[in-house]
């Protein structure tokens, strides 16, 4: 083990948030090396598209929903390291508008499960400063579902650590489709001038208004595609793929999609 003593006066305030959040750390840990003498570029926004449930529980012979409920443990897991890495935004791809079309019994094991993680975090929450938002297509959710989300983002919406924003019944074109709605709408009201559209003010018409763009993007499972999910917001995300199944997905696996991202050179198309 390295004595925090030792390298504490050669660490920044992120590098040593970094540091505390890992239990073991050796001499010849790589990420001693980053600590210490490279600049740390952590995401200000983590978008997820958590993937592979389904397959982790088959592949252990249970039934779907198993994978759906250990997949909470991983959220857990990267919601706090998140907390303490200094991640600003952490978006979750937590339900599909597309997943509706799943067998009832499955949707409704999963409205069952994301009521109960509402349930269940809310002390955790609070007691890490996170702050919860939700986008999506809320009103489709269940009742019960609705109140007790917003009644989770009502007593956490002053918190001033992470903010943890949970993509439900969420679609990238379905939002672009509403944000276009509610622009027409302000046009034929004439509270918009249609002259007075561009990137900057449509943004204000998505779902995300006021959230930055996510700095990288990262999905579980391998598969190589972004499933309908911030097609807007996305433009100029780094992604990062892993083929870990998101039940066994860890703080470790994303320091790793840190670790990448920060020696990647971002660009946003200009020559460098």
């Amino acid at each position: 083990m390295v004595s925090k003593k030792i390298i504490s006066s050669k660490l920044t305030t992120t590098h040593l948030r970094l540091f505390h959040s890992c239990s073991r750390l050796t001499p010849h840990d790589p990420r001693l090396f980053l600590y210490m003498n490279d600049p740390i570029k952590i995401p200000e926004h983590i978008a997820i598209i958590m993937d592979g449930n389904g397959r982790w529980a088959r592949a252990k012979g249970w039934p779907r929903l198993e994978g759906h409920r250990s997949g909470i443990q991983a959220v857990r897991d990267v919601v706090r390291a998140c907390g303490q890495w200094g991640v600003k935004f952490l978006t979750l791809y937590s339900f599909s508008a597309e997943n509706w079309k799943r067998p009832g019994d499955e949707v409704k094991g999963l409205m069952f499960l994301l009521k109960t993680f509402l349930k269940m975090e809310l002390n955790e929450l609070m007691k890490n400063r996170v702050r919860l938002m939700a986008i999506g297509r809320l009103d489709q959710l269940p009742a019960d579902v609705r109140k007790e989300l917003a009644s989770s983002i009502e007593k956490t919406k002053n918190n001033s650590g992470l903010s943890l924003v949970l993509a439900l019944s969420y679609g990238g074109r379905s939002e672009i489709v509403d944000a276009v709605r509610r622009v027409a709408d302000d046009i034929k009201s004439e509270k918009l001038q249609s002259s007075a559209i561009d990137e900057t003010s449509f943004s204000n018409y998505l779902y995300t208004q006021g959230i930055p763009d996510p700095d990288l993007l990262v999905r579980t499972s391998g598969e190589l595609r972004i499933s309908n999910f911030l097609l807007w917001q996305i433009s100029y995300a780094e992604i990062w793929v892993t083929e870990t199944l998101w039940p066994d997905f860890k703080r470790d696996e994303l320091w790793k999609a840190i670790e990448d991202f920060s020696r990647r050179q971002r660009r946003f198309g200009e020559v460098v």
